[in-house]
């Protein structure tokens, strides 16, 4: 069976405002000189209101006026409905409300650098909503269609806006534990990562080292081979702009002063095609400025 309309059996509002004034008002005088109404007309929408109940909701008295008890129960009803209102209008249409700005993003720069990073952007007093969303798969770009994406690559992507926001850095890590068990390190099991990135081939013949042993662990995901590398599986090629937090308190060390620079990085894009609205614009130039910030 259909519901009803919602006001096939609401009052008008007005009855209703005049009736939530004079209860809190406890007078039908200081509710119409609220509302703009003459007490007249005050009365006369209660006495709408109360024959449309079918109940009395007030006790007239010489001085002011005082609820019965239906109008006493009806009260926090109706409160409690004008203030769910103004709270929504509040919410939705306040001039001070926030806009949501989309970053869609590999997770594990979100975890190895960004996050850390967050309380800088102070986006309560720049209104921002800024909602990230984790990419696995390049598809996934055209899937969220977000304000702004971090891409990981060389920077030669069509019709994009970018700025080189983390240039990779590749050096080897492990716990530290793990180096108490052998006489060195080239010893221990390797940790790999599956993936157009450049790895251990490449950094062994940088560092003029001989081709360390295949891969004994293979994971899709950096997040969770770093993971498995700071629980003590083996050595990691790790990204070191991504380790900054493992490796100052300790749960990494690293292995090798080499570094190799693949002229791959973490880049900050825009579709050209978009409009931008000017928060997009203040979480654009603050990434910039962090980046900035971060020593090579």
């Amino acid at each position: 069976m259909d519901s009803l309309p919602i006001n096939h059996s609401l009052p008008p509002l007005s009855w209703l405002q005049a009736f939530e004034a004079a209860a809190r008002l406890e007078s039908f005088t200081l509710a119409g000189e609220e509302l703009g109404r003459s007490q007249a007309t005050i009365s006369q929408q209660i006495r709408s209101l109360e024959n449309r109940l079918g109940s009395e909701l007030f006790h007239r008295l010489p001085r002011g006026v005082e609820l019965t008890l239906d109008g006493a129960a009806y009260m926090p009803h109706v409160r409690s409905a004008f203030e769910t209102i103004a709270a929504s209008t509040r919410d939705l249409f306040a001039t001070n409300r926030h806009t949501t700005v989309t970053l869609a993003s590999p997770v594990s720069f979100v975890a190895g650098w960004l996050a850390p990073r967050l309380h800088e952007l102070d986006a309560q007093s720049q209104r921002i909503n800024l909602s990230i969303a984790t990419i696995n798969r390049p598809v996934d770009y055209d899937m969220e269609s977000a304000d702004l994406e971090i891409r990981y690559g060389d920077g030669a992507w069509p019709g994009v806006e970018r700025k080189l926001i983390l240039e990779e850095r590749l050096s080897p890590v492990c716990a530290p534990a793990l180096l108490e068990t052998v006489d060195h390190w080239c010893q221990l099991p390797v940790v790999g990562l599956a993936g157009a990135r450049a790895g251990w081939s490449e950094w062994c013949t940088a560092a003029g080292v001989p081709p360390l042993g295949a891969p004994v662990y293979r994971f899709d995901s950096f997040v969770l081979a770093l993971e498995a590398a700071r629980a003590g599986a083996g050595i990691l090629l790790a990204s070191l702009p991504l380790v900054e937090a493992p490796l100052k308190n300790g749960t990494l060390v690293r292995l090798s002063d080499v570094e190799l620079r693949p002229r791959t990085g973490h880049w900050l894009t825009r579709d050209h095609r978009k409009p931008v609205k000017p928060e997009t614009r203040v979480v654009w130039q603050w990434m910039i400025n962090l980046a900035g910030e971060c020593p090579p």
